[in-house]
């Protein structure tokens, strides 16, 4: 019974098989002149037919070359491939036609589209950015050679979108190290570090409140955590953290927890002076004091 079953499948395949293979298509790849496939990928591509359209298109494009159809055919090659999502090899042809074709009526869109098919391919924020960095440099390419392109609006959007991704995997990069900070000082110190490179580089994103806040607590633990000799220094650094932070948001949500770190830093400096200066005092005490006199033995 069960060979019977597997009969049947493989003689249905081997039906499908000699159907497609005299299907109008196969024969036209087949036998069919140049003119006859570049008419068909043609008609293909304008039915959104992007499959047959770009294996006739990849077919033409080396017998084409120096024709007048070449042009086109590159285009509309370039285009088949991004409708099917495959926007690496988009880019790359879309890049590749308008270096060919610099003076084409096609050329400021293929420049466009090669920056688009880039943007597409962008992971998500939490993975690596080195695409989403290509991919942003592109389209600012694109608006620095044409400023007055129809496209240009739509490619300052997907900058700042891009931008968003860079600014939301470096706010997590941020976190991270704070997160990790209880494990190991260092951590402080890099939690800090990225926080500060963050405010740098995004001083208006809507995550610079938490961050600041961060950075206070984070140089605060790191004060904590830190050898006598270095606590001072790092709880000073605390408190203008702090100064900063409550200066720019007075009314934030994280301002009590602050406030907290900010007295407790106040005291901690307080206390550390008092033992400076009775350290001082014992020095000096032992600097001044007579010297003992031993008896010497008879």
């Amino acid at each position: 019974m069960q060979h019977r079953h597997t009969v049947r499948v493989l003689l249905g395949i081997w039906v499908m098989f000699l159907l497609g293979s005299c299907s109008p298509f196969s024969k036209l790849q087949k036998s069919g002149t140049d003119d006859e496939k570049y008419k068909a990928a043609t008609e293909y591509y304008k039915k959104g037919d992007w499959y047959r359209a770009g294996l006739l298109f990849e077919e033409l494009i080396p017998v084409l070359k120096g024709s007048t159809e070449s042009e086109l055919a590159q285009f509309y090659y370039a285009y088949t491939q991004y409708h099917q999502q495959q926007y690496l090899l988009s880019s790359t042809l879309f890049k590749k036609f308008y270096e060919t074709f610099a003076r084409s009526d096609y050329a400021q869109e293929a420049m466009y589209m090669y920056a688009y098919s880039l943007y597409k391919d962008t992971p998500a924020f939490n993975l690596d950015q080195s695409n989403t960095l290509t991919a942003t440099s592109a389209l600012q390419d694109f608006i620095n050679m044409y400023p007055d392109s129809k496209y240009k609006d739509e490619a300052t959007k997907l900058i700042l979108d891009l931008r968003g991704k860079l600014e939301r995997k470096a706010y997590e990069k941020a976190k991270l190290y704070f997160k990790t900070s209880g494990f190991n000082i260092a951590s402080y110190k890099s939690a800090v570090i990225s926080i500060n490179n963050f405010q740098k580089e995004f001083p208006d994103s809507e995550y610079n409140e938490e961050l600041a806040f961060l950075k206070v607590d984070a140089e605060f633990s790191l004060a904590q955590n830190s050898l006598e000799t270095k606590q001072k220094e790092r709880y000073q650094e605390a408190i203008s953290y702090h100064q900063a932070f409550v200066d720019k948001y007075p009314n934030s949500r994280f301002l009590k927890q602050s406030e907290k770190m900010y007295e407790t830093s106040v005291k901690e400096i307080e206390r550390l002076d008092t033992l400076e200066k009775e350290r001082e005092k014992e020095k000096e005490r032992l600097k001044n004091a007579p010297a003992k006199v031993t008896a010497s033995k008879q």
